[in-house]
């Protein structure tokens, strides 16, 4: 696996793309580095200066043209079609201030630990920041005019459009607080929770883990956890634990702040929950996430605890180590996935879906929209950034060519399908939330994992394919929703007081125990592992959107082989409607409900399925 991949650093006058890295391994191919001249050239480019004067100008202009009046406008006999264009004004503002925060944070992607992006990335978001502040006072202003007064206006086609945004508004409205407050959170988010993630990216991605003599960033170390060599799985698992437990003070200091800075705030909004805000933010009813949770849970014992139990077997071990955990089986080839392979591969599946589905996610190849090598200082993980609807999204990967790697590339290429096909809904409402943005890339694995799956050429080959996809599903539903419990115990027990490192470790420890089984010892080291998952800081609850997502696909997938024709349709109408639905509203038309618990039952019973194939499959 690559190590050696230096990062780049963006010099004056030249643009991202030009910042070329050094070769990577022959084995994995070229690996695309993206070209973000599509939001802007360089960092120093002129055009960033423009935009951040013009939306400074723009929205000062528009709160003084308009802060204090929205009711009196939406009372006027052409009520409606003002305050429509007074949103599309708004929205022409966000989309500049988005695009330029898009960039900023992509370049900042790129190499958290290069001081110039760190700055860069710093000084435009405290500007933007003071920019946007101007644009507060519209949707709280909005949401304070009477609502007899806007169903009234509404009554416009021009207002009408904006109907589902106007309406997530409405349903903040009881945790809106006053200008002057709304005001104070917003500023001091740069110097609040926004310094505390930033300590988090900066110190997580300047650790090193010392492996077989060298010093590695934290992705391939975690890549080693997938080794074939038990020795050097320990040995990853060993270096994680000793560097986590190293810096365990600042990790505990960050995960107590940012608890005790989102208490504060549920406190002043209103929200008894600890995950209330997440819910909201998600579109979906608590009780909604409550059935899933427990569905989850209850299936513990029929899906992790069996198939750990089943791989504790097949390594001739009594019970899995926890760096056994995601290790290959003995009949794994040991191989490398190259860049070219992995392309063809998901482009293939999804163009057997439909071909509009792979022209879409060809684009992001073809016109460089993907940064695929590992190197120092990289954020680690994937994502898909859906940037602004004038541009397009970006795909970061730390591609190391393992087969789970060909399904993360699938996963992400999934949500830029999903963004893309989004975008035309506008920036307030392109948004899908969280708990529906995991369905296009989780339906990209699955349709990616079914085509190599059926062409699996032996039984051996077959067994192989199920237990990953079958440890995917794990990791992504089972271990999420332990994830969720433990944010869970930690927020609840903030309230009360700060937790420190050793209940931290506990929490974690006793929720993992609960999710993974008998079958997996979890020894000494494995209690600071808590430490280095990413969404704990920077989306608090955000985790549960992976079992939702998984569970919901597993669903639509069956109506899908047994759909005679139409489905495709319906799937990109879907996609295409953005935040604009609910998920009542989205998988009525495949005759899903979410809110009904035999849903989760239906979804959890797929990954049983898979474990009874490769039962079948080891008695043959």
């Amino acid at each position: 696996m690559p190590t050696d991949h230096v990062p780049s650093q963006v010099e004056p006058g030249r643009s991202l793309a030009e910042e070329r890295a050094e070769a990577v391994p022959e084995v994995l191919g070229s690996l695309p580095e993206w070209d973000l001249s599509d939001l802007y050239p360089a960092m120093d480019a002129p055009q960033i200066a423009e935009d951040i004067a013009w939306a400074g100008e723009a929205a000062a202009a528009f709160e003084s043209a308009n802060k204090g009046k929205l009711a009196d406008i939406a009372a006027a006999a052409d009520g409606g079609d003002r305050l429509a264009a007074l949103i599309s004004e708004f929205e022409t503002i966000e989309e500049t201030i988005g695009r330029l925060m898009s960039f900023s944070s992509l370049v900042y992607s790129g190499d958290t630990s290069d001081p110039k992006r760190a700055k860069f990335h710093s000084d435009l978001q405290d500007r933007l920041t003071g920019v946007s502040t101007k644009l507060l006072f519209f949707p709280l202003e909005l949401n304070r005019i009477d609502d007899a007064v806007l169903d009234k206006a509404l009554e416009s086609p021009a207002l009408a459009h904006f109907r589902p945004w106007l309406d997530e508004l409405r349903e903040e409205r009881p945790y809106q607080l006053s200008d002057d407050l709304e005001r104070l959170f917003h500023e001091k988010s740069l110097t609040g929770r926004g310094a505390w993630n930033r300590l988090f990216n900066e110190t997580m991605s300047s650790l090193r883990f010392r492996i077989g003599g060298e010093e590695l960033p934290i992705e391939p170390t975690l890549n080693h956890l997938t080794d074939h060599d038990e020795a050097k799985r320990k040995e990853a698992a060993e270096a994680l634990s000793k560097t986590f437990r190293a810096h365990l003070r600042t990790f505990t200091l960050i995960t107590n702040v940012l608890a005790k800075d989102k208490a504060i705030s549920d406190s002043w909004r209103g929200f008894v929950d600890v995950s209330a805000s997440r819910h909201l933010a998600n579109r979906v009813e608590p009780e909604v996430v409550d059935a899933l949770v427990q569905a989850v849970a209850d299936a513990y014992p029929r899906i992790s605890h069996r198939y750990y139990a089943m791989k504790a077997g097949w390594l001739g071990k009594d019970k899995l180590d926890y760096w056994d955990r995601n290790a290959p089986l003995p009949d794994t080839v040991k191989r490398t996935v190259g860049w070219e392979e992995a392309k063809k591969t998901v482009l293939d599946a999804y163009a057997g879906f439909d071909p509009r589905m792979a022209e879409i996610a060809g684009r992001f190849f073809d016109r460089n929209w993907i940064d695929a090598p590992t190197r120092p200082g990289k954020s680690p993980g994937a994502f898909a950034h859906p940037t602004v609807p004038s541009v397009h999204p970006y795909v970061l990967l730390n591609y190391q060519g393992k087969q789970r790697d060909v399904m993360t590339l699938a996963h992400e290429l999934g949500h830029g399908v999903h963004q893309v096909l989004a975008g035309p809904q506008g920036l307030l409402m392109a948004q899908t939330p969280l708990t529906l943005a995991e369905t296009a890339s989780v339906f990209g694995e699955m349709l990616t994992f079914r085509s190599i799956l059926d062409a699996a050429p032996s039984a051996k080959e077959r067994k192989v394919l199920l237990a990953g996809k079958v440890e995917d599903m794990i990791n992504t539903v089972v271990r999420q929703i332990s994830f969720y419990l433990f944010e869970r115990h930690v927020h609840s027990e903030r309230r009360e007081g700060e937790v420190t490192s050793e209940r931290l470790g506990e929490i974690w420890m006793k929720v993992q125990e609960e999710s993974l089984g008998p079958s997996i010892r979890l020894g000494e080291g494995y209690d600071v592992f808590w430490t280095y998952i990413p969404h704990f800081i920077h989306a608090p609850f955000y985790v549960y959107a992976y079992a939702f997502g998984d569970c919901l696909v597993n669903s639509l997938y069956a109506v899908y082989l047994g759909a005679e024709s139409g489905f495709q349709e319906r799937y990109f109408d879907m996609l295409k409607a953005g935040g604009t639905k609910r998920h009542q509203e989205l998988l009525a038309p495949f005759g899903l409900d979410a809110s009904d618990p035999a849903f989760w039952m239906k979804g959890l019973s797929v990954i049983e399925g898979l474990i009874d194939e490769l039962e079948e499959v080891e008695a043959a």
